[in-house]
């Protein structure tokens, strides 16, 4: 916005003196004119496309993203290539105009821009071995543990500071002893207590159907949130609600109830397993491997909501979802 709206937009060049890279196809420039890879490579997204539709044996189908105005398009990147995204391509872009099938090309929707991760310090960088690359993470950590330490640092507004033990003490604390927590206690407690299924629950009262309206209003707020591409404050929409569920748990105490008054311990369970299905439908996108889990043991959900669950539905004796990391 500078540039455009302060200094003013200055001719670019689109070539650089190297011998490497794309030459130019122009004999009298002679040797040594290679096209600027930045000018070169965001071509990609429209030409990935195009080679992606023809190996699917649709050639025409990148139109449907290319040349439909419902289209929404939004580029992820880091704060050093924002004149790129938000300059260059459009200009190109623009430029091409109605030339590709009497169609303009669709412009960019939104560019937002993070921060950069730092390691001990240092901008992480894979070319200069800073930091840690996804294979040598995958070999300490879960893929979805690994995702939710990233993403509840990601740099949205600030560098942010990441490492080892910052990774390992995010999972500990936080995804193991919030999420896996609840998860793990209420399918072990429903599996003992209701005979391995969800149970018949009896009438809510208020401080059921607190919880399970709170759990639905994060499930809104979270999904604007991502509309919005803020993504840290979606994914801490669904750990506060897991974290109310596990305080539900806690006042209500369905482990000395199951003794006691075991109709009501199947009712506080069943509604502590309603609040999972929404709130897995929040994590999902951050922890696809172990949503999948869910998935496979709750039903599928329909959609950004909370899916009723199914009487009589079988709940075996659960295994872990995370596992809490040795420092």
């Amino acid at each position: 916005m500078g540039w455009l709206r302060d200094e003013g937009l200055i001719d670019r060049a689109i070539t650089r003196d190297l011998d490497w890279g794309v030459k130019l196809p122009i004999e009298d420039l002679g040797e040594g004119k290679r096209i600027y890879v930045w000018y070169d490579a965001v071509i990609g997204y429209l030409s990935a496309s195009k080679e992606w539709a023809e190996k699917e044996g649709s050639p025409e189908r990148w139109k449907h993203w290319w040349h439909n105005d419902e289209a929404r398009h939004v580029y992820f990147i880091g704060k050093d290539n924002i004149p790129f995204h938000a300059l260059f391509w459009p200009a190109q872009l623009m430029a091409v105009g109605a030339q590709l099938d009497g169609e303009k090309l669709h412009l960019p929707d939104d560019i937002p821009a993070n921060q950069y991760v730092t390691f001990k310090g240092g901008k992480a960088s894979a070319s200069r071995g800073v930091g840690m690359t996804i294979e040598q993470g995958l070999e300490h950590f879960q893929a979805d543990a690994l995702r939710y330490a990233l993403a509840a640092n990601f740099p949205e507004q600030a560098d942010t500071e990441i490492s080892h033990e910052e990774i390992a003490r995010r999972i500990n604390e936080e995804l193991v002893a919030n999420w896996g927590n609840l998860v793990n206690r209420v399918l072990s407690m429903t599996h003992k207590t209701c005979d391995g299924a969800v149970a018949e629950p009896g009438e809510c009262d208020k401080e059921d159907t607190s919880l399970l309206e709170f759990v639905d209003r994060s499930l809104e707020e979270a999904a604007e949130l991502f509309e919005a591409i803020e993504l840290r404050a979606a994914l801490r929409k669904g750990m506060e609600a897991a974290q109310a569920t596990n305080r539900y748990l806690n006042a209500t105490e369905p482990w000395k109830l199951s003794k006691t008054d075991p109709d009501r311990a199947k009712t506080v369970l069943y509604v502590a397993l309603s609040a999972i299905n929404g709130i897995r439908v929040m994590l999902s996108p951050f922890l696809p491997f172990s949503s999948e889990k869910l998935d496979e043991l709750l039903g599928r959900p329909d959609g950004w909501q909370r899916v009723p669950l199914t009487i009589g539905l079988p709940i075996p004796k659960p295994d872990p979802l995370f596992n809490k990391i040795e420092t």
